[in-house]
């Protein structure tokens, strides 16, 4: 029998509405691009097109998986191998490969310099940079191109470090070409020793890169000033078709020498096809192997294990595979000649049909800043106001800015989206 105090109690409690610990959130607005994916899936309409996602597809708007991932799997299966842990670090066999990619084979830092580990693809990659730089480097600030990949500054806002920005576009032009001389100038007024945020190649969201040259007059700068390069490379091999060309900016900064070495974030999702699986490496070049050494048990503690603990499996032993076997890399090198070849096809086909419309152009170069550009996505100079009549008048997705997924564009939707592009232009 409960007593007068415990009854009491007991009235008391229960005359207090019950609010759940999350009662009071509210909403924010859905991701910039999987909010347009979303989006595109419940589209009604007839005819739609889905350029905002950075993802591969075949002439008919399939996903596409490579030949060489497939096999890859069939001998993954085949070898019968065991579901155990990977360690904190993750396949030693595919870091050793990806770094190799990265850096090329004979790279003198293959020899013991870099502390690596597996991560969630190129996301991952990313925040555990971020960590990394604030847990153990004590890095407070990071500069960031602008613009940027969207969820780069969420990535690192995330981790704690502050987000600065560097001139990249050369908004006279229609922001379509980059602002070089405004690239420089900013990099050369950055405090000593800052953190630098790269795009290796095939810039996001541009696709507009430096020169050969360009680069090379960066890293002097970078040497002088004691900066601190992170190169975020999502796009190696699948930029151009050429993985030796798409990783020139990474391999002239390590020849040249950072005072504080670099950093590399790489991502298989994109040139493998991976994109579900999740498959990607972190790098940390060092000035030597006990540093190195010592780096990795740090990352491990402090980084990863309070984190995820360790990475995924399946992924990365294809990707290791493809990588080291020299029948399935000659394979994958082929893929990646025909996804670029196709994508740069449909460039110049769009292009052409835009022409062909008399379309007024944002740069004033008839839109052959399209065809400057690199990789899969295409930079239009289209405004956010033109971007939401594309998708409201005609089911067209691109992100707000401008930003185009030639990845997702095939040969029967160029003149629907040109004529698209087209009436957003003349509305």
């Amino acid at each position: 029998m409960l007593t007068s105090f415990a009854r009491t109690v007991a009235r008391s409690a229960a005359a207090v509405p019950c609010r759940g610990l999350f009662s009071s959130v509210t909403a924010v607005p859905a991701d910039p691009i999987l909010g347009l994916v979303a989006a595109f899936k419940t589209d009604s309409a007839i005819r739609k097109v889905n350029l905002a996602q950075g993802a591969y597809r075949t002439e008919e708007g399939q996903p596409f998986v490579l030949g060489a991932v497939r096999e890859a799997e069939e001998m993954v299966v085949a070898a019968g191998h065991d579901k155990e842990y990977l360690g904190v670090e993750g396949n030693t066999e595919f870091l050793e490969a990806a770094s190799a990619f990265a850096f090329g084979s004979g790279s003198e830092v293959l020899d013991g310099r870099i502390a690596a580990v597996q991560s969630l693809s190129g996301t991952g990659a990313l925040r555990l940079a971020a960590d990394t730089l604030k847990l153990i480097g004590g890095v407070k600030k990071i500069y960031l191109s602008s613009p940027s990949w969207g969820n780069h500054q969420k990535i690192f806002a995330a981790a704690g470090l502050e987000v600065g920005n560097y001139r990249y576009l050369d908004y006279d032009s229609g922001g379509t070409a980059i602002d070089f001389a405004g690239m420089v100038e900013d990099i050369q007024e950055l405090p000593d020793g800052s953190t630098v945020l790269l795009h290796a190649c095939a810039h996001n969201p541009t696709g507009v890169d430096p020169t050969a040259e360009q680069w090379q007059a960066l890293a002097p700068i970078f040497k002088q000033k004691n900066l601190f390069p992170l190169f975020d490379s999502a796009y190696q091999g699948y930029a151009s078709g050429d993985p030796t060309k798409d990783a020139y900016s990474i391999r002239h900064f390590q020849e040249e020498g950072m005072p504080h070495g670099m950093m590399v974030c790489q991502s298989f999702a994109k040139s493998m096809g991976l994109y579900g699986e999740r498959v990607g490496a972190f790098n940390v070049v060092t000035d030597s192997k006990s540093t190195a050494e010592a780096l990795m048990t740090r990352i491990k503690a402090q980084v990863v294990r309070p984190n995820y603990s360790s990475p995924p499996l399946h992924g990365a032993r294809l990707a290791a595979l493809v990588l080291t076997d020299a029948s399935l890399k000659a394979k994958w090198m082929v893929d990646l000649q025909m996804m670029s070849t196709r994508i740069n096809a449909m460039r110049l086909q769009l292009v052409a049909e835009l022409q062909r419309l008399e379309t007024p152009c944002p740069s004033g170069k008839q839109w052959s800043h399209i065809t400057d550009q690199i990789g899969m996505f295409a930079f239009t100079g289209l405004t956010s106001v033109e971007v939401n009549y594309l998708r409201e008048v005609h089911s067209i997705y691109l992100t707000a800015d401008g930003r185009m997924s030639l990845a997702g564009l095939s040969g029967k939707d160029v003149g629907y989206v040109a004529a698209g592009i087209d009436a957003a232009r003349r509305q």
